[in-house]
C-alpha cells in the first residue's frame, strides 16, 4: 500500500533522480518544450513551479543564490530572471501545460509534452 507516499521514485539512487530532474528542468527552461514520460513529467512539474515562485517572490539576491544552487546552469537561471518573471508576473501558479501524446514504441510508456504557457 502507498499510504502517505507523495513522490514517485524514478531511479534507485536519490542523487541520480535529482540529476535527472535538474536536467529535465534546465532543458524545459531553455527550450520551453520537452517530450518525456508521464512519470518524469509529474516529478519535474512541482520542481519548476517552485523555481519560478522563488524567483518571483523572494528578494532578488536570495532568489539568485537559491536557483543557482538548484539548477547549476547559468543560461537557464538567467532566462528565469529575464524572461519568465515578466511573463508570469500576474499568475500565481499554473506555469506548465502537459499534453498527452500517446505511447512510446519501444516499451509502450505514456509520453507527455511539457511546455511553458
Amino acid at each position: 500500500m502507498r499510504h502517505q507516499v507523495r513522490k514517485t521514485k524514478l531511479k534507485p539512487h536519490k542523487g541520480h533522480q535529482l540529476a535527472l530532474i535538474r536536467n529535465l528542468t534546465m532543458a524545459l527552461i531553455i527550450y520551453e518544450k520537452i517530450k518525456t514520460t508521464e512519470a518524469k513529467a509529474r516529478a519535474v512539474k512541482p520542481f519548476i513551479e517552485r523555481l519560478i515562485t522563488i524567483a518571483k517572490r523572494n528578494e532578488k539576491r536570495e532568489a539568485i543564490r537559491q536557483i543557482d544552487s538548484l539548477l547549476q546552469h547559468k543560461n537557464s537561471s538567467r532566462k528565469i530572471f529575464e524572461v519568465l518573471i515578466e511573463r508570469y508576473k500576474d499568475k500565481n501558479s499554473g506555469y506548465l501545460r502537459s499534453t498527452k501524446l500517446g505511447y512510446r514504441n519501444g516499451d509502450n510508456a505514456p509520453v507527455v509534452q511539457l511546455e511553458l504557457i
